[in-house]
């Protein structure tokens, strides 16, 4: 999996349904779950005592300030964000959230989809509809 940016200034609020899906999904579980669970072994490690030698204590306090700030992010970015849904009534022109067939000078063939930025996974080959390649296909036939 690759290290997680947010998307950059200006960058496109645009998602999917399933990818708008899975990030309420993300901060209704570090909300819920992983934030009240990393709590409450923050207050176990701090009750033993010393927290200048206490490695699980500061252990635990970053990962809390990991889980806040993706937490304020998330909530941030939802609200903001736009939701695609429909699909355009000509298919054959490239469009969001469209899956791409390219063809390179020996004839292998790449497949991407056109994805909002805070849905890139360069392992499933989705591409940030902000990214170069997806700006000159957009509308393309």
């Amino acid at each position: 999996m690759s290290r997680w940016r947010p998307p950059q200034p200006g960058s496109t609020a645009v998602i999917t349904r399933a990818g708008f899906e899975v990030l309420r999904a993300e901060l209704d579980e570090l909300w819920h779950r992983r934030r009240p669970e990393i709590v409450k072994a923050l207050a176990a490690a701090a009750a033993e005592g010393d927290r200048s030698e206490n490695a699980e204590y500061t252990y635990r306090k970053k990962q809390l300030g990991e889980i806040d700030r993706r937490v304020r992010y998330l909530s941030k970015r939802l609200p903001v964000l736009r939701v695609i849904e429909q699909t355009p009534t000509r298919t054959d022109t490239v469009y969001f959230g469209a899956w791409v067939q390219l063809e390179d000078e020996e004839g292998a063939r790449l497949g991407y989809r056109i994805v909002g930025p805070d849905e890139i996974d360069p392992a499933r080959c989705w591409i940030s509809i902000d990214s170069p390649l997806a700006r000159a296909l957009l509308g393309k036939h």
